[in-house]
This record gives structure tokens, C-alpha cells and sequence, in this order.
């Protein structure tokens, strides 16, 4: 079986190096970088600060985010994820989480990560990395139809804050993005590094713009943030390896599907065979990421017997290939999610996949004071059950729906992938690796290729915890597949040509060295390779 190529887009390629973002200016950062000599690290830093100018309501200083790292031949994973506020408990949270606002905002760490990672393997200065981000702030970008639009859905959280109403709410299609606080905080970052944010002059005005605007976070919250430095987790799937981000991150999810899934013959399969093997996977593997899925520091996660063959076995024999399963136990799901991922491999091999958050759209919709700062809502994601895996407590990392993954052949890298979406990112980074490797599709027709996510009634991330039972799937599949569906038991939830979610972003390299870019056209993704 073959993917036919179908794409709006042209398979981008190159030899010296490839990006591929969710916005082109930060596609154009990370080139920038390349070119300049740097390395895979370099521009991943620079795309990562372009991204919280040109794509606010993703991510950015006042978020976190996970990066996957293949860095002269060393694999590494950096835990850019901040904790919970020393001052928070879940009895505080009685009445319930607060969704947006103030009391949402959770310790920022993605910059932890970008200084980290930076010191360990960049090669051009700190300062250059800043530039076109600071760039973007002061003079501004045009908002894309993308942006106008969650702006509009975001309209009253913004309204309620002064700071982020001025910058962001009533702009239209072109209108110039001007961020002149944020621009002055990252001038600030560029000439005295990182740690300022956490523990110098910046994270002085820092913590008494997070007090002016009522959150829990204090100086000694900030002051306490270090990046983790970790290394991947990883199976293999059908010879080859498969690598991800440990947890707080549950890409462990995504390679308990790859494993179920590897028990059936997927080339061999129909088309509707084959949505209905990772569907029933997804719902399987879900239920172990509900009852694990935690900071490893505050619980356990087991992952030698959930990534073991045995595990998979049992959990392949669950799946009846004629009927779907809807009465599988009520853990919790809300599919939305504002993420951005990104991946990029330089001239020597090296490469890092990573995905940033501020959670919801805007975040919290809470600017620190005059920093320019945008917080994220990250506190929307604990759970308050006593004994719950994922239950808040001081000082612990919230479970991530952020992954980032890798693919290596024989010991090499095959490819670096993922995308934004919080519970439905596991899910659909696994449609597009078993496009790639079951049924050897180019990067750019994997991602523009129709694809589903699949929602369980309560079995999700983001507070509410709700979730309505349905199989979102795109019509490009045809009425005689969604029909098949249908009559195994899956709720249908039609949607129309790339209206389905998520913002894949994908690397593939060649034996010959070119590497092969794909972006997905439902955001506002661009590759670019030289």
C-alpha cells in the first residue's frame, strides 16, 4: 500500500539544512541561524523566541515547553516545564481550577530550557539568537487569518486585562502585532542571558508584575526553576526506533499506540481497518496515560511493563476488529489545545524537535506587568481527586500532553515530527509515522493526508475534563469509509477538507542527505530547507 501524493504544497528539500514551523517568520529565524553557521540548537532557540512574538497565543517566555535533541551524536531531552507555585495546594482549588486568569498561571520554564540547552551545545552567541524575535516585537509582524481568528474566540478573556487588550484585541487580516514591552524584556534577555529572567534584574520586575496582577508565583518560585536534563524514551516499531520525551510528558502514550498498533499488518489492512486499529489503541493507551501519567519525582510511572511487548499483546487482544469499544472506564477529555511544535536539523545531522505551550489560547490572557510578558494557564491541567496521579501539589510539574518525537534507522536519524493539540497530538503524530513507515508517503502528503482524533467521554487533559464520544474525522476519507466506521460503532463527527486539528511539522533525511520538509497547511506552517 501507497500513499498517493495529494498536496496542496511542494515537498520542500535540502542538504544543508530544514526547518519546519507553524509561521514563517520563525521558519525564517531558524534558516537565519543555519546559514549564519550555527548549529541545530542555535536555531531552535531563535525559532523558539520567534515563536512567542509571531505566534503569542501558542507559546512563548511565560510558558513551557519539552525539546528533543540529537547533538553530535549525543540524544538528549531538555524539561523546560515549570512547577506549581510553592503556594498552591488542591484544598485552595475547592470550588474548582481556575481556567484562565490570574490564579491559572503555573511557573514558567521554557526559558530555563532555551539557556540550558544553549550552554550546553550552541555555537553562535546568546545574543544573536534573540535578535529576530526582538526584532518582531518592536516593529511588528502582519496578523494572518489564523491569528485574527483566535484572537476573535479570545476576545473577552483579553478584554478583561488591560495589557493584553491594548496589544492584541480588535487587530484584522495584515494589521501590524507591535510589542514594544516584550521587544525591551528581550533586549534585556539578549545582553544578560536566561538566568535573568529567573534570578537577576529581570526576574525582580518580573516577580512584582506577577504579584501586581494577583498570581501565586513569587520570587522564590522563579528563582527556584532549573531545566531538567534528561534523556529520551524510546520502543521500536517495526525495525525502527522510535524516540520521545519521558515523563511529565506523555509521549509514552504515543509509542503505546505504535506498540498495539505493530501487532496488526498495516499495509495489508483497509483503509477504515486501519483508522479503526489506532482509534480502539488511542482509547487503550489513554486509559494507562489517566492512571500513570504524572511528574516521575511525585509518583511512579512504570514505563518498562506500558512500552513492554507483553503489555501490547494484551492490549492488541482487546481490539475487535468489527466493533468499536464506547464503554471503556470514565478517567476524562477536552481535545483543544494551543501548542506549537518545530523541528530542524542542520548540515551535520543534528536536530531538535521541539513543542512549546502557554496551554489554552493567550494563556491565562494575563500580562506580567510591564514586562510584556504573556502567562500561561497551565494550572488548567491539574487534577484535584486525592491520590489522583496527576493531583496538584507545590512544586510539582503538571502532566504534559507535549511530546516531540524521533526516528532512527539504524542508529541514524530517520526523522523528527510532532504537532500541536494537546490530547489529540499523540494521536495524530501516530497516523503520520504509520503513514511514513507503513505505507511510505513523503513528509508533505503524511501531513496534508485526512486524518481523525478521537475524544473519550471524560478522559482528557484540560479542566473541564469533559469530552463527547466522537470520532472527529476529516470527509476527505469518503462517505464509504466513514460509513464502515460508523457501523463498528464510532460515533462520526464529520468535518470538512483540512478542517480536522493539529499543525504537523516534519523532517524526513535521506540516505543521500537531502532532507525532505513537511508543513501542515492548516495553520500557519512553512518548511524551508537549503
Amino acid at each position: 500500500m501507497y500513499l498517493i501524493p495529494r498536496t496542496h504544497r511542494p515537498l520542500i528539500m535540502g542538504r544543508n539544512g530544514a526547518v519546519g514551523t507553524n509561521h514563517p517568520l520563525a521558519t525564517q529565524a531558524g534558516l537565519d541561524m543555519l546559514r549564519a553557521g550555527g548549529n541545530a540548537v542555535d536555531a531552535a532557540v531563535a525559532i523558539s523566541l520567534a515563536y512567542g512574538v509571531v505566534e503569542p497565543m501558542m507559546s512563548g517566555i511565560g510558558g513551557d515547553g519539552f525539546y528533543n535533541i540529537l547533538i553530535n551524536g549525543q540524544r538528549v531531552v531538555v524539561n523546560a516545564t515549570g512547577p506549581a507555585p510553592a503556594a498552591t495546594n488542591a484544598a485552595m482549588f475547592a470550588g474548582g481550577l481556575d481556567v484562565t486568569g490570574p490564579r491559572s498561571v503555573s511557573v514558567p520554564g521554557c526559558l530555563a530550557g532555551l539557556g540550558a540547552m544553549h550552554a550546553a551545545h550552541g555555537k553562535l552567541p546568546w545574543s544573536q539568537l534573540v535578535q529576530p524575535a526582538i526584532a518582531a516585537a518592536r516593529h511588528g509582524y502582519g496578523a494572518t487569518h489564523r491569528h485574527t481568528e483566535i484572537t476573535e474566540t479570545n476576545r473577552a478573556m483579553l478584554s478583561r486585562d488591560p495589557l493584553s487588550a491594548r496589544v492584541f484585541v480588535g487587530k484584522q487580516l495584515g494589521d501590524l502585532i507591535i510589542q514594544p514591552e516584550l521587544a525591551d524584556t528581550l533586549t534585556e534577555i539578549a545582553a544578560d542571558g536566561a538566568d535573568t529572567f529567573y534570578r537577576g534584574a529581570l526576574a525582580q520586575r518580573l516577580a512584582a508584575g506577577l504579584a501586581e496582577r494577583g498570581t501565586l508565583i513569587t520570587a522564590a518560585d522563579l528563582a527556584a526553576v532549573q531545566a531538567e536534563i534528561t534523556t529520551p524514551i524510546a520502543i521500536t516499531y517495526r525495525g525502527y526506533e522510535i524516540t520521545q520525551t519521558p515523563p511529565n510528558s506523555t509521549g509514552f502514550t504515543m509509542l503505546q499506540i505504535l506498540k498495539i498498533a505493530e501487532r496488526f499488518d498495516f499495509a495489508a489492512l483497509s483503509e477504515a481497518d486501519r483508522i479503526h486499529v489506532l482509534v480502539e489503541a488511542k482509547k487503550l493507551a489513554f486509559l494507562d496515560r489517566e492512571r500513570y501519567g504524572t511528574d516521575p519525582r511525585f509518583g511512579q510511572v512504570p514505563l518498562d511493563r506500558l512500552l513492554s511487548d507483553a503489555h501490547a499483546d494484551a492490549l492488541a487482544a482487546q481490539i475487535d476488529l468489527r466493533q468499536a469499544r464506547n464503554n471503556l472506564p470514565a478517567v476524562s477529555e477536552k481535545p483543544e489545545g494551543d501548542t506549537t511544535y518545530f523541528c530542524v536539523v542542520d548540515a551535520a545531522g543534528n536536530c531538535v524537535s521541539g513543542i512549546q505551550s502557554l496551554n489554552s489560547g493567550f494563556g491565562s490572557g494575563v500580562m506580567a506587568g510591564g514586562t510584556g510578558v504573556l502567562l500561561n494557564n497551565r494550572m488548567a491541567y491539574w487534577h484535584l481527586a486525592d491520590g489522583h496521579a496527576n493531583q496538584l501539589m507545590p512544586g510539582k510539574r503538571v502532566r504534559h500532553t507535549m511530546n516531540a518525537a524521533m526516528v532512527f534507522k539504524d542508529g541514524k536519524l530517520w526523522a523528527a515530527l510532532g504537532t500541536p493539540g494537546a490530547d489529540n497530538q499523540v494521536q495524530v503524530n501516530a497516523q503520520v509515522l504509520t503513514a511514513l513507515l507503513d505505507l511510505g508517503a513523503d513528509p508533505q502528503t503524511a501531513v496534508e493526508s485526512p486524518r481523525w482524533t478521537s475524544s473519550q467521554t471524560a478522559q482528557g487533559a484540560n479542566w473541564p475534563h469533559d469530552g463527547d464520544g466522537k470520532l472527529t474525522i476529516e470527509a476527505d476519507f469518503g462517505s464509504l469509509v466513514l460509513a464502515d466506521l460508523a457501523a463498528r460503532g464510532h460515533q462520526i463527527g464529520e468535518v470538512p477538507h483540512l478542517a480536522g486539528p493539529c499543525a504537523m511539522q516534519v523532517i524526513r533525511v535521506l540516505e543521500n542527505g537531502v532532507r525532505m520538509a513537511g508543513s501542515d497547511p492548516r495553520r500557519d506552517g512553512w518548511a524551508g530547507a537549503f
